[in-house]
């Protein structure tokens, strides 16, 4: 008996072994069809690994997922040909269907045939303006201007920063109160049943973020994530009322300091392999693979060169003349930074991720930062950034989108190499990581947290369900 049992542990382990190899081959071929637009063949694909024995929880929900990732796509590529025009006619009221023939050809039209019908993404119209000069020129002479957040053109609190941070690498602290709300629509869950809700909340970063302090919640009961979480949260739940929105509000305040830091590139020696590197080297599945496309990429781009800083020089300027665009929901690409390589255009969540991607596979330890920025006068967005690890100066922001500033100071045209502005909230120093509590079911955001998540239990709640709120005020300085 005691042979038996020896000789039954590797033949079980060899059989798990190769059900885990099968299930990963078969969510794999699910995803390559989902993202060719095969969506028939997906949910044919699905419904016959469900039906596979011995199918673990794990392999059951990843699955499940790609169905819900084909909802969200079409969500995402709503619109006909003849609606894509329409929203472009609302800026070029003359619109000749040869001009959008050209636009579509060239792949400034982001599209996706979804078994056999072209669909256009829903922000491709508005995002047409931004990628296409010509286009451009064509828009109504009272039409709006492209949108721009106020630290992406060079300004004084660049220089401010920069010179109160040359001595010990930050400083130009802003002191900046926050009210970010969360509203489940009216009876999109039953009444009497509760809602959960998770809404971002800013960890503390000695010389980055400072002085947290919580202010209010509605409702009252709350709690906040470990500081350790790396996607941290204030957890809230109320049940739902018939025939009322649900609302979820928290407010705080905290002191954010501008961070530079002067690089001399002789200096720059390659980054050690240790605990506080090893963990942002290397791959990490599914959105920073080393596929042969960004291997090219690199090469061409880097070339001969060793010096980690120039390097990261290279990188940084290949990844900035990507055009920024709207992005398409994060949960529905299955490799971001491919994508980014790829489209055409991308957001700021994409190029970084693509420039994290390039800085790991050249031996430069890269992390991810992501939070929302604001302005004196109200202004809010989300934003993702970066850090890279330089030996011997340690960790240095890197904000790709914003980019280099056509400047003759080089210090300041690369001033979001090495450095960032004050004007900004940091509330994810990871991407992809679980909650604390932890979320019963797949998030809204799979990479990101910035607007928040909610669910009850019959399921998630997605971003069709409800709305939020992000205010930031700048307080006074204190002297």
């Amino acid at each position: 008996m005691l042979g038996l049992r020896v000789s039954v542990a590797p033949v079980q382990a060899q059989a798990r072994a190769a059900g885990e190899a099968a299930a990963r081959e078969r969510l794999a071929a699910v995803v390559a069809a989902i993202d060719a637009g095969r969506f028939e063949q997906a949910r044919a694909q699905i419904d016959a690994a469900l039906q596979q024995r011995g199918l673990d929880e794990h392999a059951r929900a990843a699955l499940e997922f790609q169905r819900e990732r084909m909802r969200r796509i079409r969500l995402d590529f709503s619109l006909d040909r003849a609606q894509a025009e329409q929203k472009l006619r609302a800026q070029i009221p003359d619109l000749k269907p040869e001009e959008f023939d050209a636009w579509d050809r060239q792949g400034l039209l982001e599209s996706m045939t979804i078994d056999g019908d072209k669909r256009y993404f829903q922000r491709a119209p508005s995002n047409l303006f931004r990628l296409s000069p010509q286009a451009l020129a064509r828009r109504r002479a009272d039409a709006k201007p492209l949108s721009m957040g106020p630290m992406e053109t060079l300004n004084d609190h660049q220089r401010e920063v920069r010179d109160a941070a040359l001595e010990r690498g930050y400083g130009a602290p802003r002191r900046v109160r926050i009210v970010q709300a969360l509203t489940v629509k009216a009876d999109a869950v039953p009444a009497g049943k509760t809602v959960r809700a998770w809404l971002p909340y800013p960890r503390e970063l000695p010389h980055q973020q400072e002085g947290i302090r919580f202010l209010a919640s509605a409702p009252a009961t709350h709690r906040i994530a470990p500081a350790s979480t790396l996607q941290r949260t204030v957890y809230l739940e109320q049940r739902a009322q018939a025939g009322q929105p649900t609302r979820f509000e928290v407010s705080y305040e905290l002191t954010v300091f501008g961070q530079y830091r002067r690089i001399d590139p002789d200096k720059v020696v390659p980054a050690p392999a240790n605990e506080q590197t090893r963990p942002y080297l290397g791959e990490r599945a599914p959105h920073i693979v080393y596929t042969p496309a960004l291997r090219e990429f690199s090469r061409k781009v880097v070339g001969e060169e060793k010096n980690p800083y120039r390097i990261a020089q290279k990188l940084y300027a290949a990844v900035d003349a990507i055009p920024w665009a709207g992005a398409r929901e994060y949960s529905t690409i299955s490799n971001i930074s491919d994508y980014a390589l790829h489209a055409g255009h991308a957001d700021c969540g994409q190029q970084t991720l693509l420039l994290m991607a390039l800085l790991r596979l050249n031996g430069i330890p890269a992390r991810w930062q992501s939070g929302w920025v604001y302005g004196d006068d109200g202004y809010t967005n989300m934003h993702d950034w970066a850090w890279m690890y330089l030996a011997p100066y340690g960790w240095l922001p890197v904000d790709v989108t914003t980019g280099r500033f056509d400047s003759p100071d080089p210090q300041l045209a690369g001033f979001y190499l090495g450095g960032l502005d004050a004007y900004r909230v940091a509330y994810n120093d990871d991407y992809g990581r679980p909650f604390v509590p932890a979320k019963r079911f797949d998030r809204s955001e799979t990479v990101d947290s910035q607007r928040g998540e909610v669910e009850w239990e019959g399921g998630n709640l997605y971003f069709d369900q409800w709305d939020y709120d992000y205010h930031a005020q700048v307080l006074p300085t204190k002297d």
